[in-house]
């Protein structure tokens, strides 16, 4: 068995744009799809093939990988794509989609006989670009040997949960990181907010802790964004945290676990993408503190 493989890719948004190059520069045969064509498009000067159908993207594929909004978009793409494969292909689905949504994705590759891989990916746009993401997979022993190239393509790391795709087991713990995620990002922009409210100078605060265990590279590198200007393009976007940020809560909620920062974070990033900073990284949410449009000097 030759380890190139012909990919279909759905969804060329940040996270799977940079996937489809790293596969195509593995020297896979890439297809890929976008329900906003203009999105796919620049991924042909790649040598990837722009499809206009799911169904296109995924004739003759070795494998398909998912990476959509969310679980709704996941399973309406899908039932488009998979009268196409054939029986046996393995559906790599790497959209954050819920653990309820898990289940009615993995029904529907049983019912067209599709080898089915719960796999989302920690990280964002620049471990993305740089094929340095972090695969959580759960699926089946039988189809790995053909992923596992993919898994080498768009990532530095798999850890593998479970053989049940359908358990949700990899997304479960992607959830629970993605909660960590969230709140250090919520708190580093509350920690702007205040600073600014307080006459405080933010690099006081970063030297105060410097070194110490209340130091942390990533508030350093979330924060120098607000302060920077650099919000756009977004390393992962306001609209789409917020969207994980409601997951989690449901996800708590349904498992008798009450997460009142993972709500406060939702809140906060859905009043930030209504004040107009949906695009921009999701470190926005800075200006969820404020009534009136602010900058961060």
């Amino acid at each position: 068995m030759t380890d190139k493989l012909t990919v279909s890719v759905l969804g060329t948004g940040i996270m799977g744009a940079a996937m489809a190059r790293n596969l195509a520069r593995a020297g896979h045969t890439v297809r890929a799809w976008n329900r906003s064509g203009a999105k796919a498009e620049p991924l042909a000067a790649d040598g990837i093939h722009i499809a206009a159908t799911p169904a296109e993207a995924v004739r003759g594929a070795d494998v398909v990988l998912t990476m959509l909004y969310d679980g709704g978009a996941a399973l309406d793409v899908m039932r488009q794509a998979a009268p196409e494969l054939r029986p046996g292909v393995a559906w790599m689905q790497s959209t954050t989609a819920g653990i309820d949504a898990i289940g009615d994705l993995a029904a529907l590759a049983g019912e067209h006989g599709l080898l089915f891989y719960d796999a989302p990916v920690l990280g964002t746009r620049q471990p993305a670009e740089a094929g340095q993401l972090t695969v959580l997979a759960a699926g089946p022993a039988e189809g790995r040997d053909t992923l596992t190239p993919v898994f080498d393509a768009v990532g530095a790391r798999t850890v593998w949960t479970g053989e049940d795709g359908a358990a949700g087991t990899a997304t479960r713990l992607k959830l629970v990181a993605n909660s960590w995620v969230i709140a250090a990002t919520a708190a580093a922009g509350e920690v702007l907010a205040l600073s600014q409210a307080l006459g405080v100078d933010p690099e006081s605060f970063f030297e105060l802790i410097s070194g110490g265990p209340l130091d942390m590279g990533y508030l350093r590198a979330k924060a120098g964004l607000v302060l920077d200007d650099r919000l756009t393009p977004p390393q992962f976007a306001v609209a789409t945290a917020a969207k994980d940020a409601r997951l989690i809560v449901e996800a708590g909620e349904r498992n008798g676990v009450r997460l009142d920062v993972a709500a406060a974070s939702a809140e906060r990033l859905s009043r930030a993408a209504a004040q107009g900073h949906a695009d921009e990284d999701m470190v926005a949410a800075y200006f969820a503190s404020f009534d009136e449009p602010r900058t961060a000097d």
